[in-house]
């Protein structure tokens, strides 16, 4: 099985971070990162079962949302290359926030099943460190 994790540390309340960041149809917080976002379904964006497509290629599902747990889950149900439908089978991609040192930790990671498991951590680890760094420069 593979994985990809990426963390950061943002001097912000963890609550604001969730504030932020747990609108599945909302990924304004990271412009240069996400270019496009379109809703898909008529799920909103805090409702297990929320679609949405990423700068036209990455197609993503809500699939577990926990305010009180500051913490959401999603699959990614088609993209690019090694994340593509039928190249990739059960990714689950995880967001969760914590406090640290009076600020937010904010972990981002998945798992998955592939043949080709580095590739997906060569395209989707940078992507979720990029991400991060938007959020905390977002929040500063």
């Amino acid at each position: 099985m593979g994985k990809c994790f990426n963390k950061i540390e943002i001097s912000a309340a963890p609550q604001k971070v969730w504030d932020t960041i747990s609108n599945f149809h909302d990924l304004s917080w990271a412009p240069g990162v996400v270019e496009s976002l379109e809703k898909i379904g008529s799920a909103s964006g805090d409702e297990v079962g929320a679609a949405r497509l990423i700068n036209g290629v990455f197609k993503e599902t809500l699939t577990a949302l926990d305010p009180a747990g500051l913490t959401f889950s999603y699959s990614i149900d088609d993209g690019p290359g090694p994340v593509a439908a039928g190249a990739v089978d059960n990714y689950i991609g995880v967001v969760k926030i914590s406090e640290s040192g009076g600020g937010a930790l904010v972990e981002w990671n998945s798992t998955f099943e592939s043949a080709n498991e580095s590739e997906v951590e060569e395209l989707c680890n940078p992507i979720y460190q990029a991400l991060l760094t938007a959020l905390k420069e977002t929040l500063s």
